[in-house]
């Protein structure tokens, strides 16, 4: 959580930019009428400084992201894409709106990937990795990187819930082929919808470019109703609006990032020597976003009893465990069936190390307006069930 609690003057300043020279709300073209106002264009290019990466394209959502990364990266019908267990259904959704095979592996208590069992997913249909930052912990990119080189394998970071992270000294979804950004209403950067998609790799960003606007080359040598192509698309530009607030909100995750992160620590390190508690494995704790802050109680009994009393008190959950139907692989019954060797069984069973991870996490939001009073409030009825 971050971006809607930081909305403000700045926001609407850039919203009014856009009404104030023209009034133009689509990306391109209208040249007479905008007055040079380009809002999704700067911020491209600013998302990209501040990510240190060489190309940015921003979309029309997350989920449209990471349809367009992976068209990019040439994804085709019987490729498999291999993921993790525990992440938005969008990452599958994606793989299956790609054309591809979604190849699932466990998680670990990083709450991503399990290198290990990435290995042993991959075949010689493999085409992608996409190991997926959640909530904020980054993925072991070293280890999954090594493996994929290893097997020629292209890496798209899914990067949805760790905006502003670092893995080692690397921006999270710089580290691959190609990185996806969201920016729904609960994320760190918000625009209400959109999403991001960066490389350093020229020709991935052009086919992601071409492939998020009907197949447009955007060559500067014709008008665009005269435009060339070379391949079809679909569209999934962003309006200037989104790219407005989206320039504001980029300037404030800084502060946010920095704000989490204190009032992250105060509670962690209170609660720390708690028995019973087993804090998340963070891959790279400096890095790390600090929207969340994770932990595993002994078994699904007492997190789902401690949850309970959390509630009572007016104390809420992230995702863990409120929101794990759409976000565990063992409970989407409504995709994994149209493939042969899940119809008619349980899930769960393919996942069965991630299941028992989960059901005894617990997230708890790290905002970045908490003040003391709020601290101590979560920090004392955590301490008062134990």
């Amino acid at each position: 959580m971050a971006g809607f609690e930081l909305i403000g003057k700045e926001e609407r300043d850039e919203v009014n930019d856009v009404f104030n020279k023209g009034g133009v709300l689509f990306r391109h073209g209208f040249e007479k009428m905008r007055k040079g106002v380009y809002k999704v264009d700067e911020f491209e290019r600013e998302f990209a400084q501040k990510f240190k990466v060489n190309y940015a394209r921003a979309v029309s959502s997350g989920t449209a992201a990471l349809l367009v990364a992976l068209k990019a990266l040439g994804v085709k019908p019987g490729d498999e894409v291999i993921t993790q267990s525990f992440t938005f259904v969008a990452t599958v959704e994606a793989i299956i709106e790609a054309g591809a095979v979604p190849v699932i592996t466990e998680i670990n208590k990083t709450l991503n990937m399990d290198p290990f069992d990435l290995e042993k997913k991959i075949t010689d249909k493999t085409r992608v990795v996409l190991p997926v930052h959640m909530m904020g912990g980054p993925a072991q990119m070293d280890e999954i990187m090594h493996i994929a080189r290893e097997n020629n394998l292209l890496v798209l970071e899914d990067t949805a819930q760790a905006l502003g992270g670092e893995y080692k000294g690397k921006k999270l979804g710089t580290i691959g082929d190609v990185g996806i950004f969201s920016f729904d209403f609960g994320k760190t950067l918000t625009t209400g919808e959109g999403g991001m998609i960066v490389s350093n790799n020229k020709e991935i960003y052009l086919r992601a470019k071409e492939y998020s606007d009907h197949g447009h080359q955007s060559n500067p040598n014709f008008p665009r109703g005269e435009d060339t192509r070379r391949m079809s698309g679909f569209n999934f530009n962003m309006m200037e609006l989104q790219g407005a607030v989206g320039l504001a909100q980029l300037r404030k995750i800084d502060y946010a990032m920095a704000r989490q992160k204190e009032n992250k620590k105060k509670i962690k390190e209170a609660i720390r020597d708690i028995p019973g508690i087993e804090f998340r494995k963070i891959a790279d704790s400096e890095g790390a976003c600090s929207d969340n802050l994770v932990f595993f109680l002994e078994d699904k009994g007492k997190a789902v009893n401690f949850v309970k009393k959390l509630a009572d008190k007016g104390i809420g959950t992230n995702l863990l465990p409120g929101a794990i139907r759409w976000h565990f692989a063992g409970n989407w019954d409504h995709i994994f069936p149209r493939f042969e060797q899940f119809r008619g069984k349980d899930l769960n069973q393919f996942w069965s190390k991630s299941a028992e991870i989960l059901e005894r996490a617990i997230a708890l939001p790290i905002m970045v307006k908490m003040d003391d009073n709020q601290i101590n409030k979560i920090i004392e009825i955590i301490k008062s069930n134990f």
